[in-house]
């Protein structure tokens, strides 16, 4: 069975949205797998900075 993945709504600018697309067809990947891949590489960059992970309370 395939891993389940969390769907959510996500509100993003037009014009970031077009730069997300542009990034994404140059990688080969759907513009939900690029931002997938800029998520996890963002958490990886945090993560090696030894910067404390969020709480997860507002």
């Amino acid at each position: 069975m395939a891993d389940a993945k969390k769907a959510f709504l996500l509100r993003v600018d037009p014009k970031l949205w077009d730069e997300i697309q542009g990034w994404a067809a140059q990688e080969l990947r759907s513009a939900n797998a690029q931002i997938e891949y800029i998520l996890k590489e963002a958490i990886s960059r945090r993560r090696r900075s030894g910067e404390p992970p969020p709480s997860g309370k507002p």
